[in-house]
């Protein structure tokens, strides 16, 4: 079995001001050691990714992008490109957020090839997947989880998965009053690297998984140490910096 570094992501969606967000990156970078035994990443909104990565340039934290768009370049108002990104030392990208599917409409197709594009910039995609609550009452969840991941594997093969983390989201638990359980995050962690095993056994096994599903200080260190669970892509309480840093610390602390 592989020895997987835990990886802890902040997703700040669109929240902070730069008053708000200066203390935050301060606490934050105050509150992990140099050297910790986990690696950590802060999503901000586009407007402060210079912000931020003039802050962490001195630290271990790195620096990652909400989205990221399919496109290199063009009339395209509105969006970022990956390239644009890297300017900023992003090192990964989320893609396929849950919010990003259903708010935006981003298809399954689309996903793939904002997955590709990052990749060809040389940055981490953090893919997102996930099942909605209708699919999960169905009994729906693998077949759902497939086919966002096979229209990946389908645009750019297996190998691609290499450099790449995945983030498992549970919309049906994240603002509907009910609770995935750690046996259920550790389920739907477990089939997808079963999944990925299919193709290539060495890369499922090296593969981080992480879990997006409401994780807070409380539960952290029950869902962490599940066994196919290498760290979580942390919303709302990432963005208060003691609950965060408690967080960080329950996946194997610094």
């Amino acid at each position: 079995m592989a020895q997987r570094r835990p990886l802890v992501v902040a997703n700040w969606k669109m929240n902070g001001s730069l008053t708000s967000i200066r203390p935050l990156l301060e606490g934050v970078c105050n509150g992990l050691q140099e050297g910790c035994d986990i690696e950590v990443a802060i999503c901000p909104p586009y407007v402060y990714l210079a912000e931020a990565a003039e802050k962490l340039k001195n630290t271990d934290i790195k620096l990652g992008s909400q989205n990221s768009s399919h496109l290199e370049s063009g009339a395209f108002t509105g969006e970022i490109s990956a390239d644009m990104l890297k300017d900023f030392s992003c090192v990964f990208a989320i893609v396929g957020h849950s919010e990003r599917r259903a708010l935006y409409g981003e298809t399954d197709n689309l996903v793939a090839e904002k997955f590709m594009r990052a990749q060809d910039a040389a940055l981490v995609p953090i893919l997102c997947v996930g099942e909605q609550l209708h699919e999960r009452e169905s009994g729906d969840t693998e077949a759902v989880i497939e086919r966002q991941l096979n229209a990946v594997i389908e645009l750019v093969g297996i190998a691609a998965f290499k450099n790449a983390v995945i983030a498992y989201e549970p919309i049906w638990a994240i603002g509907t009053g009910k609770t995935a359980t750690p046996e259920q995050a550790q389920e739907v962690h477990a089939f997808v690297r079963l999944l990925l095993a299919r193709h290539d056994d060495a890369m499922a096994d090296g593969i981080r998984i992480l879990y997006g599903g409401s994780v807070k200080a409380a539960n952290a260190t029950e869902i962490f140490n599940m066994a196919d669970v290498d760290g979580g892509l942390i919303g709302g309480a990432s963005l208060d910096i003691d609950e965060f840093l408690n967080i960080c610390h329950a996946a194997r602390g610094c």
